[in-house]
């Protein structure tokens, strides 16, 4: 399935960028967090290496993950609403940045691992928006997942293991998530985690050209 939310991942693997951006989302973040839970990235309550469910393990990034990483985001079907597919180099560029983030954050994009199965099948997480727009700053929740793992209701169990940790843990007042009216079936997640959508919320994405066919975003809402 194809996450949603563009911005966090696609600008993540701009290396001209990546400093500004990294300060941009960390900034944002703690903006979000002080006033719910108090603390600050380095409490080790913000932090948690990894998430279990009843069938998916979401951990810290493995060397390993990268070559089944890359494969997923050449694929046109995972890629389908996103602005084009990724390079090798950028995966990669991507994964670090990612790591840095939980170094610095004490959370992210997990990798996800099916327990007694796949090794690697995608991302489901947590990420501050890194831009300005009405209902930002906030914490947002989005999902990659390899195409050969659609339809068996793996985005929904681990980003709904992201929600809890979320509202549990960073003590979060509401998390959003985002993507293109087209996208049913990430929308379809997102009805799933009980989040909910208003037609007045729904936004030109700024990192977008005028005019681009995915600058078009409809948004999320999903309150404890």
């Amino acid at each position: 399935m194809a996450a949603n939310g563009y911005a966090n991942f696609a600008r993540s693997i701009c290396p001209n960028r990546h400093e500004a951006d990294q300060s941009a989302v960390i900034s944002l973040a703690e903006e979000v967090l002080r006033p719910n839970g108090g603390f600050l990235f380095g409490s080790p309550m913000a932090k948690s290496s990894e998430l279990r469910t009843e069938r998916l393990l979401l951990r810290r990034w493995l060397p390993s993950d990268r070559e089944a990483f890359a494969a997923m985001n050449a694929d046109p079907r995972v890629m389908e609403h996103f602005p084009a597919t990724l390079s090798r180099e950028e995966c990669d560029n991507a994964v670090a940045r990612i790591e840095d983030s939980f170094e610095r954050q004490g959370f992210g994009w997990w990798a996800v691992e099916v327990i007694d199965g796949a090794p690697f099948i995608g991302f489901i997480g947590l990420s501050a928006v890194p831009f300005q727009a009405p209902f930002t700053p906030c914490i947002e929740t989005g999902w990659r997942l390899a195409f050969d793992h659609w339809n068996r209701g793996y985005a929904t169990e681990g980003a709904r293991a992201a929600l809890t940790f979320g509202f549990d843990q960073l003590q979060l007042n509401e998390i959003v998530a985002f993507t293109v009216p087209a996208n049913v079936r990430s929308r379809r997640v997102m009805e799933k985690l009980g989040m909910t959508h208003n037609p007045a919320d729904d936004f030109e994405h700024p990192n977008l050209p005028e005019g681009h066919p995915l600058r078009r975003h409809v948004l999320y809402r999903r309150r404890p």
